[in-house]
């Protein structure tokens, strides 16, 4: 279906839409109360005034939809979509290290404390993300201190007998493996441990205190002695804890600090008035996206498997969707849930307090990155030895040409940056101007109309350029070179045979070392260039022989290929398929079912 006739059909329900390239790659995922209105205001005549908008529609070439039951699903549906494709017009939370959670199996008789990196839909109750994993740990240590849970992996309850560990000797299991513990007794501590994690301990000393008072009533003196001793832990903890506030609310407090496309968030957590942890992420952005829409895709992010909705939560400003998020965190957390911009007062200090957090943390991962950029690799570092160059060939492209007898010509240009593909900037050239097998005018051109776009474009040239070929490719490269007055250019050949270096000037070839770490990465660029120019050729050939058999039958255009190719996958399952299957497509008429079926049945 072409996409005037999937405008035309498009419903008028909520849902999510996914924007995609000529490539076929998701590159926006959004959400619509209707998705006819939503979808179609991409493809009026006239541009927003918006440049991230205007440049991701010039760059639509398809759409798919999602058809959602509520505003709401799809709210949801979207968040979803954007952590799994991760498109590049989207707001990105850089969480793909997958931060761990801790994970309570309250779906077991003898619930366990597990680390996780996945969140699952199961009957577990989960706490997290933790973003300091020290902290996560230490936590977990504390958990074992105060409450005697059990760390071994077996099945309980089991028919099978299992000896005591030496966890149950030190007090640091009850021992449910040999039943030696109730089974309500026990998830009756799960229960507190839950209440701890939650950050519930005030609730958690009067659960305690009233457990030590109907034990010691029942003369079971060493258990509330226990009891005791985890109430005087738990508020040596809450001791050190710092007070923010004298108002026992549940708060989060959420800040940002952006510079270019890297954004940090920090998430300050207040449970009963006090501070029990700090958050931090990485968000990738367009400079041009709005805070409102960072807010609105991190709060999805963040919230959608909390097991915490906290009463009030502290923003730098309202998030787009407020009020649909509003509504869904008031589901989840079964209470309303505030939303607060303070200009002035405590809450205002609260949210200062954050916004430092976040920009202290933008300024160490802007620090990083500059570490980074400086550090030049070894194999990049060892190629400027070999190749005596002045300067270390951190961007390094690579061109090479495919083609049989000189049909489907056509040139590949990969693009190297600090020793790995980047694949942003690849190319692929559709020889014009040479119809014969001519290798040597072939990226004569290649090289020609990459500079000349460079030069249009006024981006910056590669450190280096590796042709694959010998003298003779060298040498046509640099007549190219010259012809748009480009003098300076680091350029060289390398040979397939055995792996010889060609450079300008030099009557013989350069040999490096086999093992040498320079020559391999040469020959990763050299290889790349070859496959992504085969795959190119290929790609054009299958288009040029399926087009010439579907071409000659009658009533079969350009629009009815692609609706059968489509539908079909290839020339041959068309082939193989009834004419009741044909009859069945869509755009395919009684008559142009039968001239195909004809066709390939005489």
């Amino acid at each position: 279906m072409d996409l005037k006739a999937k405008l035309k059909s498009l419903p008028k329900k909520p849902g999510v839409y996914m924007m995609k390239d000529s490539r076929g790659r998701i590159i926006y995922v959004g959400k619509a109360k209707s998705l006819k209105n939503r979808v179609r205001s991409y493809f009026q005549d006239s541009l927003p005034p918006d440049p991230k908008q205007k440049a991701l529609i010039k760059k639509i070439s398809d759409f798919d939809l999602l058809v959602a039951d509520s505003e709401m699903e799809a709210l949801i549906l979207e968040s979803n979509l954007i952590k799994e494709h991760k498109p590049r017009y989207n707001v990105n939370l850089k969480d793909d290290k997958r931060y761990p959670y801790l994970k309570v199996t309250v779906d077991e008789d003898f619930p366990r404390i597990l680390v996780v990196r996945r969140v699952k839909k199961d009957k577990a109750k989960y706490f997290g993300p933790y973003t300091n994993v020290r902290g996560m740990r230490q936590t977990l240590r504390l958990l074992r201190r105060i409450f005697q849970v059990r760390s071994c992996n077996f099945a309980l309850p089991s028919k099978k007998k299992h000896k005591l560990c030496l966890d149950y000797h030190i007090k640091r299991c009850q021992g449910p493996c040999e039943g030696l513990v109730k089974k309500d007794e026990y998830r009756g501590m799960i229960k507190d441990v839950c209440l701890f994690l939650s950050g519930k301990n005030t609730e958690l000393i009067k659960e305690l205190k009233r457990k030590m008072e109907k034990t010691a009533e029942a003369e079971r003196y060493e258990e509330a002695a226990r009891i005791r001793d985890q109430i005087k832990f738990l508020e040596s903890v809450m001791h050190r804890q710092k007070v923010v506030e004298t108002e026992k609310k549940d708060r989060d407090i959420i800040a940002l600090s952006q510079e270019g496309k890297d954004v940090s968030v920090a998430a300050l957590q207040i449970r009963e008035g006090v501070m029990i942890g700090r958050q931090n992420f990485h968000v990738l952005a367009s400079t041009k996206i709005s805070q409102g829409e960072i807010l609105s895709n991190f709060l999805r992010r963040y919230y959608m498997h909390s097991p915490i909705i906290p009463q009030q939560i502290i923003l730098p400003s309202d998030p787009n969707d407020r009020k649909m998020i509003q509504k869904w965190l008031k589901q989840k957390r079964e209470a309303n849930v505030e939303f607060v911009t303070p200009k002035k007062g405590k809450k205002y200090k609260l949210l200062e307090m954050a916004q430092k957090n976040a920009k202290l943390l933008l300024d160490e991962l802007l620090l990083q990155k500059k570490e980074r950029e400086k550090k030049i690799p070894e194999p990049v570092a060892t190629l400027k030895k070999d190749l005596y160059l002045e300067k270390a060939p951190r961007e390094i492209a690579g061109i090479d040409i495919s083609n049989i007898g000189g049909k489907d010509a056509v040139g590949s240009l990969v693009y190297f940056s600090d020793g790995k593909p980047k694949k942003s900037e690849y190319k692929r050239f559709r020889i014009k101007t040479v119809a014969t097998q001519d290798d040597f005018a072939m990226i004569s051109e290649v090289v020609k109309r990459y500079y000349g776009s460079l030069i249009e474009s006024r981006k910056s040239f590669p450190d280096l350029v590796l042709i694959d070929g010998g003298k003779g490719q060298l040498s046509l490269a640099l007549q190219a070179l010259n012809s748009l007055g480009i003098k300076d250019q680091k350029i060289m050949a390398l040979a397939k045979r055995i792996d010889e270096i060609f450079l300008p000037g030099k009557p013989d070839p350069l040999m490096i070392k086999k093992d040498s770490s320079s020559l391999k990465l040469l020959k990763r660029v050299r290889d790349e260039a070859h496959r992504f120019a085969i795959s190119y050729h290929k790609l054009l050939r299958k288009k040029r022989t399926v087009a010439s058999e579907l071409d000659k039958i009658p009533g079969v255009g350009e629009k009815r290929r692609k609706v059968l190719l489509t539908k079909f996958g290839s020339v041959k399952r068309i082939k193989e398929t009834t004419l009741e299957e044909l009859l069945k497509t869509d755009n395919i008429t009684k008559r142009t079912a039968q001239e195909i079926y004809k066709y390939f049945h005489p």
